[in-house]
């Protein structure tokens, strides 16, 4: 005989899984006792859309799926931190495996499915949701919710929105016509591009209690997420790819299985900063060990509105001297490092080797002075994309690339790799082994700069399903190069901030926030970066230039503080107190930084806004918190931050930089800790340390 329910309570939040009607549904998830999710019709712990089945009522919606519905307990197994179960179509045979993982000691919870065909004949799966539940924050009205999301675009990265629930789900009066609505508000990603136009991350809050709920997708390619009223409340949804949105299928023979997209939840009492700190800790605890996350190197690249892509002997080294005299600790040299041709190298790339006109000495001369100088050499390789003029395109089959329609895909003079074929993998290991083998390469920036579309349908039922197959060949192809090279760092970066997920940076040291060349534009990107990326892995560009003034280079220098330094700028020619302005920012990081790579973020001006004139990011644990604040013009030249309420009464310092004329004090706003701050030039910031004491700074 069955149980009714399942309670699982692996840490700080619990769930309960209803099986009254035989099917099992996410009944209850709270934490520390109050409760988030509780539908009073809960759904189904998966739903799916099966060929022929459909859904229970026509709309634009992930749920209410017949298969959903149709799917019986069957057992559990229950351990520590993890809850699998296994229901079962009698049907048709399909059998769903779902495993919930809990992060240990945050209210986070990582869950993935495998669908299994145990019947006799093909089953066509359309889509499968990572993750479904109903009834969310239950217990308040719908216009007390406020709903979270981030626009993310091409030097426009990390621009969180908000709006209450009526604002993007209209009352219909639901009464009257007995049936639920037919829309929802939704975000995809579409593509090879995980992140073009929106991040793959979602918070509602409960603006009466600050009881909030939210979630990562953690995939390399397309998904969809999807919230909608029913009669118990919002439900969410979601997903990887899709048939409607991505072209994608999957058709399953007898015996042949289908793995979901994994997806992390988060559940706070503490609001939106409850949510990201939980999100914070599973992104830390879910990626594979490496020794920058504990180290956190200072990196200069070459490329940020200094050399651009055209490097040479007689550039770069003077610049590695320069930045190795500033405290930096990795040294990079960004793209066209391989040009030697007249007529340009973004469609002649592929084949990964040096230009003998550029360094007349070779490049291994370069790399052996930056190894000298005590700095890690990197480079810049842009490993999935082969230009059509380059001689890899004629040597590779066309299988080994993107294929629609019989022809190889073109976008923007590139062809792109197929890394299900072991020709483009062996092509991609020979050139990795090449650089770290043979020039002794410590550091790679990996980049991608075509979004080329829907996928492939080369040895592939849909466009999509190819797309799938070759996003997850590129984790595999990247296990392999850690496992192979376990010293070698890897940055993400496509374009900056186009492809910012977790099935990526599970794998990867780093991530670009940015290629955004404006540094008064650089804050709001910076500051929200740590909302969906480590601290320690957002890596944002400081540039300062001799041309700068001294509050520039500081405004600049601030960018990469609390995250991953990512310095440049021509530092070579810089007057002696610049360059000692910018040493001081890099000593100061480097004092500080193993905090970086513990706390968890906070904004004490709420998320910053595209255009707003006051910025400020926070990281804190319970006794100390770096805080860094911009002013960006306006009239107004002083500000409060909110503080979180482990710091009544606290000390303040600056930390950078040590000659300001800023002024600060603390304060009380509503009963709560606040900073006020005046900064007197129209652009102008620092770097805060606020540490919780027995009294009151300036007492």
């Amino acid at each position: 005989m069955p149980p009714h329910e399942i309670h699982w309570s692996p840490g700080p939040f619990s769930l309960v899984l209803s099986l009254a009607d035989g099917t099992a549904r996410l009944s209850r998830a709270s934490i520390r006792g109050q409760d988030v999710i509780r539908p009073s019709e809960p759904l189904p712990l998966v739903e799916l859309g099966v060929a022929g089945s459909g859904r229970s009522w026509s709309a634009r919606r992930y749920a209410d799926s017949v298969a959903g519905g149709q799917l019986t307990y069957r057992q559990h197994t229950m351990e520590a931190e993890t809850l699998s179960i296994t229901s079962v179509d009698e049907g048709c045979g399909l059998t769903v495996i779902t495993t919930l993982s809990a992060v240990p000691g945050v209210g986070a919870i990582r869950t993935q499915s495998s669908i299994v065909n145990g019947g006799a004949q093909d089953i066509d799966l359309e889509w499968v949701t990572s993750a479904v539940w109903a009834g969310t924050l239950a217990g308040s009205p719908l216009e007390s919710l406020r709903l979270w999301w981030a626009d993310n675009d091409w030097l426009a990265e990390n621009r969180w929105q908000s709006a209450t629930t009526r604002e993007f789900l209209p009352d219909l009066h639901r009464a009257v016509h007995e049936h639920d609505p037919r829309g929802n508000f939704s975000r995809t990603a579409l593509g090879a591009w995980s992140s073009d136009g929106s991040l793959p991350l979602g918070v509602i809050v409960d603006e009466s209690t600050n009881t909030a709920v939210g979630w990562q997708l953690e995939h390399n390619g397309g998904w969809h997420w999807q919230a909608g009223e029913r009669s118990d409340g919002l439900y969410v949804s979601l997903l990887g790819p899709t048939e409607t949105e991505h072209d994608w299928y999957a058709r399953l023979a007898p015996g042949e299985e289908f793995t979901t997209v994994p997806a992390t939840i988060a559940l706070s009492a503490d609001g939106f900063d409850g949510v990201v700190a939980a999100l914070t800790t599973a992104r830390r605890l879910g990626r594979r060990p490496h020794h920058d996350h504990t180290r956190l190197p200072v990196i200069f690249n070459d490329y940020m509105n200094t050399l651009m892509g055209d490097p040479t002997t007689a550039k770069l080294l003077p610049l590695i001297d320069a930045a190795a005299d500033a405290g930096a600790e990795t040294f990079c040299i960004d793209a066209g490092w391989y040009d030697d041709d007249s007529d340009g190298w973004w469609d002649s790339v592929g084949a990964w080797e040096p230009a003998t006109n550029r360094f007349p000495g070779g490049l291994a001369q370069v790399i052996q002075h930056i190894r000298d100088r005590g700095m890690v050499p990197g480079l810049w390789l842009e490993p999935e994309v082969v230009g059509v003029r380059s001689a890899v395109a004629e040597l590779l089959p066309d299988e080994a690339f993107f294929q629609r329609h019989g022809r190889r895909v073109v976008e923007h003079g590139r062809f792109h790799l197929d890394l299900r074929h072991p020709l483009a993998r062996k092509h991609l290991d020979e050139v990795i082994d090449r650089l770290v083998d043979g020039l002794g390469i410590g550091y790679l920036k990996l980049d991608h700069n075509i979004n080329i579309g829907v996928g492939t349908d080369h040895d592939a039922i849909t466009a999509g399903a190819g797309m799938l197959g070759h996003n997850r060949a590129l984790l595999q192809w990247l296990d392999s190069v850690l496992d192979n090279h376990p010293d070698l760092t890897l940055e993400n970066c496509a374009s900056g901030g186009m492809r910012v997920d977790y099935a990526m940076l599970s794998r990867l040291q780093l991530q670009s926030t940015s290629d955004q060349q404006d540094f008064r534009r650089y804050p709001p990107i910076a500051a929200a970066a740590a909302a969906a990326v480590a601290p320690e892995q957002a890596a944002s560009w400081a540039y300062p230039q001799p041309s700068f003034t001294d509050e520039e280079i500081v405004f600049t220098m601030t960018a990469g503080l609390l995250g991953r330094l990512h310095l440049s700028g021509h530092l070579d020619k810089m007057s002696a107190a610049q360059l000692a302005l910018v040493t001081e920012a890099v000593d100061a990081y480097r004092a500080y930084r193993q905090f970086i790579a513990t706390a968890v973020p906070f904004w004490p001006l709420g998320l910053p806004r595209w255009e707003d004139e006051w910025i400020a990011h926070g990281l804190r644990d319970d006794q100390q918190a770096l805080v860094a604040v911009w002013r960006r013009g306006g009239d107004t030249d002083t500000c409060t931050l909110r503080l979180p309420e482990a710091f009544t009464r606290s000390r303040v310092d600056v930390v950078y930089p040590a000659e300001t004329d800023a002024a600060f004090e603390l304060v009380e706003t509503d009963g709560a800790p606040a900073l006020r701050i005046t900064l007197p030039n129209s652009h102008q910031a620092l770097i805060l340390s606020v540490r919780s004491s027995g009294r009151r700074s300036n007492e």
